[in-house]
């Protein structure tokens, strides 16, 4: 039988904090590579600059893949334990995460192929190019355990994951956390201890991976009834900024710890309140539905990013601005323009993908359901 939480969640429920604290993940990762563009800028125009390091901003990806084993739990509802469950739950996920990932994959093939000179990467050959529509990790010819598009390294893990937990949705949520969990743990104990092993599963035995466990025994906890009052959320939230401002940059064994700890208590001060919708009259409404929009948008912004990063660096170099706007001028722009591309394609590409994906993969779902799901 499925397992009954103790204060069940209402199905297509937006939890708007989580979708705002996706929107922050996203920033983190854009400035990350953003500062990297500009110290490249900087070098052509001969001026200074130095990146900031207030936060390790790659631990945006922590962050997601926190976020991504709760929203994995907490979306499956209507899945557990269900004739045909597993089918309908991949299903779902591959009509949110494959149309707009193939299309971005490909217009990087297309841009390498024309102008190989703008983009960074190893030479794609027909295997690497399969592997990368596949979602299966292989070494690269430069020897980079990498997709196509480089950033796709993430959905090769969350792909996996997906199918983990998959086989476990029949049995119910509390066992399919724990099949989750269990299978997670002992892949990365088999690939550190192991040597040699295939490079699938070395890549899906990093440490990382359990980032995504991290965040399903979060989910379990919230079906269950656990809730925080704000003064503790608004703690813990705190507690997570500091951690990561206190972790920099560790190594692979050592990143759950130093980078998915923090993360857990950022994702858990916004997973673990009450359902709420932004209201969008006072202006600190309209602010707050501004961050869940960009929330919806993140996965468009994690995305589309690099091109538009690249782009605005290469036409500030061309056209002369670097002197004028400076560094921070060029940065400022590079944010301004990733988060209006990405909004323009979370609405007019990414949604109805989506949609016209799930209807193919799963007709019986009669609606594109939560942008967080």
């Amino acid at each position: 039988m499925p397992n009954r939480p103790v204060s069940p969640d209402r199905a297509g429920v937006k939890l708007g904090a989580i979708q705002g604290l996706r929107a922050f993940a996203a920033l983190l990762v854009v400035v990350h590579h953003g500062q990297a563009e500009v110290a490249a800028l900087a070098e052509r125009a001969g001026l200074a600059f130095a990146p900031v390091a207030w936060l390790p901003w790659s631990s945006g990806v922590d962050v997601f893949f926190v976020i991504s084993g709760f929203i994995i739990v907490y979306a499956s509802a209507p899945f557990y334990g269900r004739a045909g469950g597993r089918a309908r739950f991949l299903a779902h996920r591959i009509a949110r995460l494959v149309p707009l990932y193939w299309l971005v994959s490909a217009l990087y093939l297309a841009v390498a192929l024309a102008v190989p000179a703008l983009l960074n990467g190893g030479p794609a050959t027909p295997g690497t190019v399969a592997a990368a529509f596949l979602f299966w990790p292989v070494e690269r010819p430069d020897g980079l355990v990498l997709p196509l598009y480089g950033l796709g390294w993430t959905l090769n893990c969350e792909m996996f994951f997906y199918a983990v937990f998959a086989v476990g949705l029949g049995w119910g949520r509390g066992r399919a956390v724990a099949w989750a969990c269990a299978v997670l743990l002992g892949l990365v104990a088999l690939a550190g201890t192991v040597p040699g092993l295939p490079t699938p599963l070395a890549f899906w035995g990093s440490p990382i991976v359990l980032e995504f466990a991290f965040g399903a025994a979060l989910g379990l906890a919230r079906a269950h009834g656990l809730r925080l009052s704000p003064p503790a959320r608004l703690a813990l939230a705190a507690a997570g900024l500091a951690g990561l401002a206190a972790a920099g940059e560790p190594d692979a064994l050592w990143r759950p710890l130093a980078l998915g700890g923090p993360a857990l208590l950022l994702v858990a001060a916004a997973a673990l309140g009450r359902e709420t919708e932004p209201a969008g009259g006072r202006w600190s409404d309209r602010a707050a539905a501004a961050v869940v929009a960009l929330g919806d948008a993140s996965y468009a912004l994690y995305l589309v990013h690099p091109f538009v990063l690249r782009a605005t660096r290469e036409a500030v170099a061309r056209l002369g601005l670097a002197p004028i706007i400076g560094p921070w001028g060029a940065l400022a722009l590079m944010l301004a323009f990733s988060v209006a591309a990405a909004l323009v394609v979370a609405r007019c590409v990414e949604a109805p993908l989506t949609r016209a994906a799930r209807r193919r993969l799963d007709p019986e779902s009669g609606h594109l359901g939560p942008r967080h799901a």
